[in-house]
């Protein structure tokens, strides 16, 4: 008399195959998110960003040379760029297309004394500390980070924005500074040899490798 084994002999593949999956599922849960914040579907960089009011850089920047500061009062001493107030659209379009259809939004808020509510372009996670006046003041264009706006319709991400991103120029930051003055330059271009200018300024402003973990991380 015989009797049959627990096991059918396909059991260790099924085994096999089961392991296999779990591994997977688990290889899926911890490099999936990793993979997915880098890329630019999660940065949203590329992405073209709509505001409540159809406000062209272009124009503003290029064509009518309205300085960045105009609009983005705090860059220089805050760690904030700050957004435009209604006040200061209307500083010049109570009198420039002052009936344009387009800008109704605009004299709603101004006339009810309501805020506009601009879309963020440029988001960092909330545990990150970024200061535009630091940047400002050692030297770093806005182009560095925000791209040429001065040839953008829509505002949208020109760089990742990652942790990678801004060590490579924490290790390095010569080649991507510029005199204080050109600054908010967009069109600027170095006078010859961008990373000598760049060593002769870090030693002018007092600039460092900055690679720490507290720089960034408060």
């Amino acid at each position: 008399m015989t009797t049959s084994g627990v096991f059918q002999p396909s059991s260790n593949s099924r085994f096999a195959l089961g392991c296999g999956g779990i591994f997977l599922l688990v290889l899926v849960a911890i490099l999936g998110p990793m993979i997915f914040v880098r890329t630019p579907f999660y940065s949203r960089e590329g992405y073209p960003v709509h505001q409540p009011v159809q406000f062209d850089h272009r124009h503003h920047v290029a064509d009518d040379g309205i300085d960045c500061r105009y609009c983005h009062t705090t860059v220089e001493k805050s760690s904030t760029a700050g957004f435009p107030s209604v006040q200061t659209c209307m500083n010049c379009h109570s009198q420039v297309w002052n009936e344009s259809p387009s800008l109704e939004v605009v004299r709603e808020a101004y006339f009810r004394d309501l805020p506009i509510h601009w879309q963020r372009v440029h988001r960092l996670p909330d545990f990150v500390y970024f200061d535009h006046s630091i940047h400002v003041a050692k030297g770093v264009g806005c182009v560095e980070c925000h791209g040429r706006v001065d040839e953008m319709a829509l505002v949208w991400q020109t760089t990742s924005m990652t942790m990678a991103f801004c060590l490579e120029c924490h290790r390095d930051p010569a080649p991507r500074l510029r005199p204080r003055e050109a600054v908010f330059d967009m069109t600027w271009q170095p006078p010859g040899d961008r990373r000598a200018l760049g060593n002769e300024l870090m030693k002018s402003y007092d600039v460092h490798t900055r690679t720490s973990c507290t720089t960034c991380h408060r």
